[in-house]
């Protein structure tokens, strides 16, 4: 028998509350529910976590005690029951009901009438509970990040913190060895899918809703990928040259590996690099799907095998591990299990890639460090730093019109309807 989305959502909620991430949560949950409620199941789970904080802050006035560890899913089932309270359009009246009645099928029949009591007088309280939070709460954010957005992007900070509430939109990348856009739009038009042309990248496109891979025009036969814009303007920035060897170093899933061989399919050759060797088979995946050729290798960027001789490549890209504060809207669990101590060890790390990869590049080649981190400590620090000790380092201009300066690079602010926020410099390796 299927499990309730309810349910289902308690438990995921309640196991990202226990430490787990929701990509880790989420898919075995999915598999459990109806194929018709698996979209609900999303909904709650991403929705109820991207307003984790100002919910939370709630669900604190509303509870005489805190709850148990153990009890994390119920948890879960009340912040997912006053998200559909405040966030969706069911009826208040079925919301309560349904998340009553999914006490049962967690096993905790005790919770029943506390659960009703919560959410009825959140019902009740609704405009003064909400008046009672404070500043870092009310903006669904963390408060050491709220602080940090405020301080290092004053000018933007209200339009990045409405970003990261919001849902991101589904952009597509068009193979432009199989398509034109223009071509691809007018097929999505055909197939009933509402769709623009994306500002920044010529192969981007936003469709107006989000839907399966399976509806999209030629997917399985590789026309076209799933990749934010951002994620886009990695590939062309690196420069790669026909002949040229070239090394994706922290590269699972592998969509800027696909759209390096897109781009340049008369590569020397492509090494596709990643520590995580699960991860590499999402690698291995699209390049069948793409129809493309590349090496994969399991491997440690801080300290690349002997396979990986010195001065062996003309370009490297590192998209480099990161607090992945410019997603958030993507991975909302970053509100919950981000702390501010894991921002000076992910630094150090970034450093420590910087370091291991830098030997692989020929004298006069390129190296296109980027990050998903709205964060300086991640991006500009870690590249001023290393460009400091290292004599043949040098950061070079990025001539582009997107983007804010940042340091020696540029900065993609996470925007509502647009890309998501990404850091990107590039280094040459002097002769």
């Amino acid at each position: 028998m299927a499990l309730d989305a309810r349910v289902a959502a308690a438990r995921v909620i309640g196991e990202v509350i226990a430490g787990k991430s929701l990509n880790q949560a989420l898919p075995e949950h999915l598999q459990q529910v109806s194929p018709r409620d698996r979209g609900l199941l999303q909904q709650l789970c991403y929705g109820t976590l991207r307003q984790q904080p100002k919910l939370h802050g709630v669900l604190q006035q509303l509870l005489a005690r805190p709850l148990r560890d153990r009890d994390s899913d119920i948890q879960g089932l009340l912040l997912c029951g006053l998200y559909q309270l405040e966030g969706m359009r069911i009826p208040d009246h079925a919301a309560v009901a349904a998340t009553v009645g999914a006490t049962r099928a967690l096993h905790k029949p005790w919770a029943k009438g506390m659960v009703n009591a919560v959410l009825r007088r959140f019902l009740r309280e609704r405009v003064a509970l909400l008046a009672n939070l404070d500043r870092a709460a009310a903006a669904c954010h963390p408060a050491w990040l709220l602080e940090a957005i405020h301080c290092q992007w004053p000018e933007y900070a209200d339009s990045i913190v409405a970003a990261n509430n919001l849902q991101p939109p589904m952009t597509l990348r068009v193979n432009g060895r199989r398509g034109e856009r223009q071509d691809y739009l007018r097929r999505l038009q055909a197939a009933g899918l509402g769709a623009v042309a994306g500002d920044l990248s010529p192969w981007s496109i936003r469709l107006a809703h989000p839907c399966d891979v399976a509806e999209l025009p030629g997917f399985v036969e590789g026309e076209v990928s799933v990749q934010d814009e951002a994620a886009q303007l990695a590939a062309p920035l690196l420069q790669a040259r026909p002949g040229d060897r070239v090394l994706d170093a922290c590269a699972a899933p592998g969509g800027k590996s696909c759209h390096l061989l897109e781009l340049c399919p008369d590569l020397g050759e492509l090494v596709v690099a990643d520590v995580d060797a699960a991860r590499l088979g999402r690698v291995e995946e699209n390049l069948l799907r793409l129809g493309l050729c590349a090496t994969v290798l399991e491997a440690d960027a801080r300290r690349p095998p002997a396979t990986l001789a010195p001065a062996s490549f003309d370009r490297i890209l590192v998209d480099a591990p990161c607090s992945a504060t410019g997603v958030i809207r993507r991975h909302p669990d970053i509100k919950l299990l981000r702390r501010p101590g894991d921002i000076p060890a992910l630094a150090a790390q970034q450093g420590q890639i910087l370091q291991g990869l830098w030997p692989l590049l020929k004298p006069g080649g390129l190296l296109l460090y980027v990050t998903c981190s709205l964060l300086k400590e991640e991006n500009d620090q870690v590249v001023s730093r290393f460009t400091g000790n290292i004599d043949d380092a040098a950061a070079m201009p990025l001539t582009v019109s997107w983007g804010e300066p940042a340091g020696c690079g540029r900065q993609l602010l996470p925007a509502a309807g647009g890309p998501d926020g990404l850091f990107f410099t590039l280094l040459q390796k002097r002769a």
